[in-house]
């Protein structure tokens, strides 16, 4: 996975200069969109196919985007298509998005929970959480009944499991020790 990191890396680098010219909002939209589409099993199926253009593939590839699409992200697109790098979406809105929380000063949160959280409870873990990790974080919430209870919540490397489960394990482990 490093060597599609390594090479999806200065186009990521790229977009994000154009993206902070314009509407950085929009463009993290669209690239989060792209990716999405690109890492869908028949989309990758039909990218590569030997018997099309590259020209059908990113017409295609563009009428699948549900957002309004710029003459840039049409020439971004032929490019990943002409150099064979369309695959490449995927990572390439990852490390786009990092570039964009780095500039933020913000990282993003996974939290997974037992049980459906309300906003209420997610602002108030999420606030405690901007304090203990020092930076603004954007959440996502999932939810696996697996946990038994508590959260466990991933920020970039870091991991906070509070969950009952990990507190099962960790007296499993001290036990059979």
């Amino acid at each position: 996975m490093a060597e599609l990191a390594t090479i999806a890396r200065p186009y990521a680098e790229a977009l994000y200069r154009v993206a902070k010219s314009g509407n950085l909002a929009q463009w993290s939209d669209l690239v989060s969109e792209m990716a999405q589409v690109a890492s869908l099993p028949d989309v990758q199926q039909f990218v590569s196919n030997p018997k099309l253009t590259n020209q059908q593939v990113s017409e295609t590839f563009v009428s699948l985007l549900k957002s309004s699409v710029t003459p840039e992200v049409k020439n971004f697109i032929g490019m990943l298509v002409e150099n064979g790098r369309l695959n490449l979406l995927p990572e390439i809105g990852k490390q786009f998005h990092a570039l964009k929380n780095a500039d933020a000063g913000a990282a993003d949160a996974e939290i997974v929970s037992a049980f459906e959280m309300t906003q209420a409870q997610v602002a108030d873990l999420v606030a405690t959480l901007e304090r203990k990790f020092g930076r603004k974080l954007n959440p996502t919430v999932k939810i696996d009944s697996s946990l038994i209870g508590g959260v466990r919540v991933v920020v970039g490397d870091e991991v906070l499991d509070t969950s009952v489960r990990a507190k099962l394990q960790k007296m499993h482990t001290a036990l059979t020790a």
